[in-house]
């Protein structure tokens, strides 16, 4: 059987023998809003939860995700603005701030690739550093001593929202909410010490009252003060199925069980050989976001056994801490990685090391990927010439019968195994 995987832009095929039992792992099928706009329109109107409207002569800073993220601002900024404009906000006085946390910030001349031009036209639109101390207000703590330090253009606003997607997220439980601004506007150390907590029993997709480091952000989310929140929620197609707004933990409340009817999938037992792509662009985009696909594929895979990950990474790694600390010379295994880890203490950009160590370490992995050689080299993984030669590669150390799992959208699945 031929077998079609994201990649980038485009996609992947290759071909199965029929002697193999073939698991399909992928999210239910959703049309997309026949009536997108609307459908925000309606959700923006008739917001969730207790909200208080802006009002004129306000300053109005509205967090966004950065190119990461696949969310439709073309759909869901446009009710939001009109919203802006009836209450008598003056387009000059809405700022517009790229939620980038620790990824590696955007030029403004790629802008356009995150909002339209209509808005980048009309509106002051800039980019988040979490490490210009200079630019971050601080807040205190949360009860779980995280040091709170947030965007100061932000936090010097008069109204605040939230722009996002809600979707599985591989320690948060799920985004959405107020994580767009709680760790997209905040400072490394806050998102240093947040992140830390990935390493606790209940941070993992799909955990969300009981996920520390989620309610961790919320607690931050609530001292920050967050006035209104859009959330779109996506097929696998990253086509817009539906939209909810208001306040954010009632969006939260609202989304998370429409994202489990999606994307939580059964899986009657582990797999052999998972074949699995991050989703495509822009879930691909370097190995720091495709690595979630493989944390998902990961959890429905056997001990022993073996993993291909297709995933383009045009830029690369996506964090020059994680490339820097991966030069070390003692990194010489994926079990080096996790005891080095352990010995040095965690910090965001080498915790990409660890997370990938964690699955590669117990799962023999193979990645398709238009990374140099040379870079795929220092991160410890292999690859291969051509998801084709991948494939023949793994299936000559299978016995005939062995299951092979299929995952065209592992960044956002999330497998559940039934035994």
């Amino acid at each position: 059987m031929e077998i079609r995987l994201p990649y980038n832009r485009g996609e992947l095929r290759a071909v199965l023998p029929d002697d193999f039992t073939i698991v399909p792992i992928a999210p239910r099928s959703q049309a997309a809003a026949q009536n997108p706009t609307a459908l925000v329109k309606q959700a923006v109107y008739h917001p969730l939860g207790d909200v208080s409207p802006p009002r004129a002569g306000m300053r109005v800073a509205i967090a966004i995700n950065d190119k990461t993220r696949p969310v439709p601002h073309e759909i869901l900024l446009p009710p939001v603005l009109a919203g802006l404009r009836h209450a008598g906000v003056r387009d000059q006085d809405v700022h517009f701030i790229i939620a980038a946390g620790t990824h590696p910030a955007i030029p403004p001349d790629e802008y356009a690739a995150i909002l339209p031009q209509t808005i980048l036209a009309a509106y002051r639109v800039s980019c988040h550093d979490a490490y210009d101390k200079s630019k971050l207000t601080k807040l205190g703590e949360t009860a779980r001593g995280t040091p709170i330090a947030i965007n100061s253009d932000y936090m010097g606003a008069d109204y605040r929202i939230v722009i996002g997607n809600v979707e599985p997220h591989q320690f948060q439980g799920y985004s959405g909410g107020v994580k767009s601004a709680a760790i997209g506007l905040a400072g490394a150390e806050t998102i240093n010490h947040n992140h830390a907590m990935m390493r606790q029993a209940q941070a993992i997709w799909g955990s969300y009252e009981e996920n520390p480091a989620r309610q961790d952000v919320e607690e931050i989310g609530a001292i920050i003060g967050i006035d209104f929140c859009v959330n779109a929620i996506l097929n696998a197609q990253k086509a817009l199925v539906w939209a909810f707004a208001g306040d954010p933990v009632a969006v939260m409340q609202a989304g998370i069980p429409a994202v489990r009817e999606l994307y939580a999938v059964p899986v009657s037992a582990p797999v052999d050989l998972m074949i699995a792509s991050p989703g495509g662009h822009p879930k691909d985009i370097n190995l720091y976001q495709a690595q979630k696909g493989l944390a998902h594929a990961s959890a429905v895979t056997r001990s022993g056994g073996r993993m291909i990950l297709c995933a383009a990474c045009p830029e690369g790694a996506g964090n020059a801490e994680y490339v820097r600390w991966m030069r070390q010379p003692q990194i010489t295994s994926h079990n080096v990685v996790l005891e080095e880890f352990a010995r040095q203490g965690f910090r965001v950009g080498r915790h990409k090391a660890f997370q990938v160590a964690r699955d590669a370490a117990r799962i023999h992995t193979t990645l398709v990927t238009d990374m140099a050689d040379e870079l795929a080299h220092v991160l410890l993984l292999e690859k291969a010439a051509s998801l084709q030669a991948a494939v023949d590669e793994a299936l000559a150390g299978l016995p005939p019968g062995a299951r092979i799992g299929l995952m065209p959208v592992a960044n956002a699945t999330m497998p559940m195994v039934l035994q």
